[in-house]
């Protein structure tokens, strides 16, 4: 077996490519490195991007939106017998004017003043000064809130935001609890009858006669 003698020129020549190899590599995760490290993002725990970080949670949802829900219906609730006159003028033209369309029936922010009526299973009647007899005004105080026209009032929260129909209806839901943990939390219904309101609301218009109120403030005189 023939043993190879390298020169001292060939010697220092490998050497010195091993060198460039090591340089060139260290290079390379330094560019790596730095590359990935402006390409992360530092996520604060508790802040909106968390949030989306981990799964969907229609309360985290219904809790960082619901103050804009409310704002909205406080903002732009017309006056019971502003509406009811309207209504019985032209149903269809009414809606548009002061709802948001919606599904079966556009939601409208309405807001008066009255006294509560009878009631059951949370749900009572408000007469209100001014409206005739045949027009029922209703309502819900809990413990069950229906519906989803806190969601759907502003017309802001749309179906596309969320991964199914799901979580589109559970956070109807949830602004619904939420709404219940503002407003009505510390409600004695069984004292209700006979007591003068002011109610701020959201209802969706189906029966121009019968109106359900899901209310977003709610004052007891």
């Amino acid at each position: 077996m023939i043993k190879k003698t390298l020169q001292p020129q060939q010697s220092n020549q490998i050497v010195a490519k091993k060198r460039k190899i090591a340089i060139v590599s260290a290079l390379t995760t330094v560019v790596v490195v730095g590359a990935m490290a402006l390409d992360t993002k530092v996520v604060v725990n508790g802040s909106t991007d968390d949030l989306r970080q981990q799964a969907f949670s229609p309360d985290n949802y219904a809790n960082i939106h619901y103050a804009e829900v409310k704002s909205y219906i406080l903002d732009n609730a017309v006056d019971a017998n502003t509406l009811l006159k309207a209504l019985r003028a032209d149903k269809k033209a009414a809606g548009q004017k002061y709802g948001i369309s919606g599904g079966i029936g556009p939601v409208i922010p309405v807001s008066f003043e009255g006294t509560i009526a009878t009631g059951k299973s949370g749900i009572f009647n408000v007469n209100i000064p001014g409206f005739p007899d045949n027009q029922t005004v209703r309502i819900q105080t809990g413990p069950a809130i229906n519906g989803t026209d806190l969601r759907d009032a502003t017309g802001e929260i749309t179906f596309g935001e969320f991964t199914n129909q799901i979580e589109y209806q559970d956070v109807g839901a949830a602004l619904n609890r939420t709404m219940k943990a503002d407003i009505l939390e510390d409600l004695d219904r069984s004292k209700l009858t006979g007591t003068s309101v002011e109610i701020s609301g959201v209802f969706r218009l189906i029966n121009d006669k019968n109106w359900l109120i899901t209310p977003v403030r709610m004052n007891l005189k």
